[in-house]
This record gives C-alpha cells, sequence and structure tokens, in this order.
C-alpha cells in the first residue's frame, strides 16, 4: 500500500544544432505498482505530461526545480565551505562493547574482555564478530588505558561513554575528533536527506557518533568543528576567512561562536526549510549571508538560545513542565513507552505527566527525542537523574518549537 513515484525522462536532440544541448523532458507517475504499470503501458509519448527540467552545476540533478529560488539558494554559503576541517562521525562497528550508559560498566567489560587468552571465547563471551580489519587475536594485545574513556554524544540529548581507541573503534575519525576532547562546539549536519522534511541539524560537544542525527542510509551525520586544537594548547577558529570577511562587509566585527548562533537559528527557520528542501536533501545547508546588523543580532540570540537548549545548558530546563507523579519500578517495560492524553507511559502503574504533543511528536532529524531516549533504555530502571533528564529534554523540546516560531518572524 505504499505509494512510489516512478520518474520517466525523456531527451530531445536538435536537429543539425550540434552546438546545442539536448533538451531534459521530466514526469512523474504516483500510484500504487499495478495501477503505475498500467498507465505506463497505455500512455504514449504525445499523452503524457511532460516538464522540462533544465540540470545545472555541481549536482545536474535530473528533477524539476524553481530556477529561481535555486539562484536565490545558492547565493548563500555551504556550511561545508565554511568549516574546512569537518568528517562524518566516529562508526564503532561494535556500539554494544565499545559503549555505554554507565561508564563503570564499560571499564569492567573491556578489561574482563583483555583479560582473556583465548580469542574465541573471548568473541563468543561479548558476543562479538570479527573483520577484515578487526580481529580479537591482535585486540587482546591492547593495554587498557582509562583515559581513553571519554563521553560521545551518541543521539539527540542522549551523551553516554565510548573506549576510544583504534584497537576497538573502525573509523575514529581521530583528524576532526581530536579537535573534540577539549572545550569546543561542533554543528552536526547531514549531506543528503531521504525524507520530504529537513530537519537534520543539531550541537555536539564531545565526540560524534555517526548516526548522532539519523541513522537511516545516506543520512550520514558530518561534524564541525568550531576551533581547532594545536599542539601549544592554543585554538584557532576552523571558519573560512574569506567567509567570515563577507559577513563582516555586512555586520562589523563578529565571533567565531556569533556566526555559529546565527547558522543555528536560520537552520531552525520552518519557513527556510520549506522553501529550500528540494536543495537541503541532496546537498549540506547553504545559508543567507546575513541582511543588517539588527536582524544578525536578533539573530544570534535566539541561535544561542536553542544551542543553550540542545546541549542542556539553558537555565530554562529547571523550570520542569512535566512531573512524574507516581511510585513505582521506574522501569522502562517492554511494550513502552506509549503517549495518551498527554501522558507518557514507561510501564502500567507509571508515566510522565502533562508532555505537550508537540514535544512527543518533534523529530530532529531521523529521530523523535523524547520517544527515542525512552525507547533506548527499555528494560532499564530510570535513576532519580535520568528521570529529570528526561523532563529537561521535554522543555527542550517545547522551547525550541518557541524559538523556531520567533526565527521565521526574523527572516
Amino acid at each position: 500500500n505504499i505509494k512510489q513515484g516512478v520518474a520517466i525522462f525523456v531527451g530531445v536532440k536538435h536537429k543539425n544544432k550540434s552546438s546545442k544541448l539536448s533538451k531534459v523532458f521530466h514526469s512523474d507517475c504516483f500510484g500504487k505498482r499495478p495501477e503505475k504499470f498500467i498507465r505506463l503501458n497505455n500512455d504514449s509519448f504525445e499523452t503524457t505530461e511532460w516538464n522540462e527540467i533544465t540540470p545545472s552545476a555541481p549536482n545536474y540533478e535530473w528533477v524539476v526545480r524553481d530556477t529561481k529560488v535555486q539562484s536565490e539558494y545558492r547565493k548563500g554559503f555551504s556550511v561545508a565551505e565554511l568549516f574546512p576541517v569537518s568528517s562524518v562521525g566516529v562508526v564503532t562497528s561494535r556500539d554494544g562493547f565499545v559503549i555505554d550508559f554507565n561508564k563503570d560498566i564499560l571499564k569492567k567489560r573491556i578489561t574482563d574482555f583483555l583479560s582473556m587468552e583465548n580469542p574465541k571465547e573471548a568473541l563468543a563471551k561479548f558476543e562479538l564478530k570479527e573483520n577484515l580489519k578487526w580481529k580479537a587475536v591482535d585486540a587482546l594485545k591492547h593495554n587498557f588505558d582509562e583515559q581513553k574513556i571519554v563521553p560521545i554524544s551518541y543521539r539527540p540529548f542522549d551523551s553516554r561513554s565510548v573506549y576510544y581507541s583504534d584497537d576497538f573503534i573502525e573509523r575514529s575519525r581521530k583528524e576532526v575528533m581530536i579537535h573534540m576532547n577539549t572545550v569546543n562546539i561542533a554543528l552536526e549536519a547531514c549531506r543528503q536527506v531521504v525524507g520530504d522534511k529537513w530537519e537534520h541539524i543539531f550541537i555536539a560537544r564531545n565526540t560524534v557518533d555517526d548516526s548522532y542525527v539519523s541513522n537511516r542510509s545516506r543520512e550520514r551525520g558530518y561534524v564541525f568543528p568550531l576551533y581547532l586544537n594545536s599542539e601549544d594548547g592554543s585554538k584557532t577558529s576552523n571558519l573560512k576567512k574569506e567567509i567570515v570577511d563577507e559577513i563582516e562587509k555586512i555586520i562589523g566585527n563578529t565571533t567565531p561562536e556569533e556566526i555559529l548562533d546565527y547558522i543555528y537559528a536560520v537552520l531552525h527557520s520552518p519557513n527556510y526549510r520549506e522553501k529550500y528542501k528540494e536543495f537541503l536533501k541532496i546537498d549540506f545547508p547553504r545559508v543567507p549571508y546575513p541582511q543588517d546588523t539588527e536582524s544578525f543580532k536578533t539573530l544570534v540570540a535566539l541561535g544561542g538560545e536553542l544551542r543553550a537548549l540542545h546541549l542542556l545548558e539553558s537555565p530554562k530546563l529547571k523550570n520542569f513542565i512535566t512531573t512524574f507523579p507516581e511510585a513505582g519500578s521506574d522501569t522502562v517495560e517492554a511494550k513502552y513507552p506509549k503517549y495518551k492524553d498527554g501522558n507518557v507511559y514507561i510501564n502500567d502503574a507509571q508515566h510522565f505527566g502533562h508532555v505537550p504533543e508537540v514535544a512527543w511528536n518533534f523529530y530532529i532529524g531521523g529521530y523523535q527525542p523524547a520517544q527515542k531516549w525512552l525507547k533506548d533504555r527499555k528494560g532499564r530502571t530510570l535513576t532519580n537523574e535520568n528521570i529529570e533528564h528526561y523532563q529537561k529534554i521535554i522543555v527542550a523540546l517545547v522551547e525550541t518549537d518557541s524559538a523556531m516560531k520567533k526565527i521565521d518572524k526574523v527572516i
């Protein structure tokens, strides 16, 4: 019953005009598979409703585009151009082994593994699989180093601990993550998006997982650190000078944090996301240059507010809007969470009360954090800290929705 489209293309070559390119036309066919087959069998070249397309650099997509909107969009700067140093996030290939909610449990698991002498027994005990790059016999030679247990931004609002060593991690992305081992901020965005909506932007302070914003195929998250660390302990901006100069021609002197917050605000504009959704789906987002100093400062303030909310650093998060009224096991049971009448149930007896629907359904990339955070904790008992953390997430999502509406008024 899933409706999918079939795209039909045809090229028309100019006779005796070799200096001109062929014209390309496009038509969509939607419906169930039998219906599409019937149409494809019965329609002819003459009866098909065609739309001429004009593939253009750099991607030459064979789809219908609003060329006026496309031209406007390309006047902005690409996030990938602004941040010269970037990469996709960390891929461990064995998350269940090297990542954990609890640092002490992770430490024990790694040391228990390293205490074993037989590689086959070690693989069986920890349910690990070898591949061309990773062999247990080599990993068992590793010398444990507690300093390698570091925080990882794993999912939105969900930081965990990772044993960050090339002896256990498939692709550590050290050339970029080395800049996230001190006080820093990184923008996270996807290069391509599969669905119809673009919501694939977030922020991080730690080493970042490949699936931080989405774990869908083709929606790989890229990490853009704001600062770069030098061997002498100093740090420099990871912003392309030429783009910063163009921005400062419009608004005067600024800081890397202000530029980051401006970008973060713009990329959270619902109007921006809707207007440019066709272009956001195929490449890194492009951001318009500021219009003037006043609107820039307003957007910087709103972007800074979003950044603090998403890093769970905003003072607004202390003002809970939800409750957790019932005593019980505090365990997220298998068939939960469930949302009903503004309550989020974690088991038959317990729930978070007064959870706004906008928070429950809110998307960040490929996830709905109010749902995802609890689903990832099925079978686990929530601590008081966990319960407060979830209530902060709800505040953050409601405040994010409010800030996005304010941003649209400015843009």
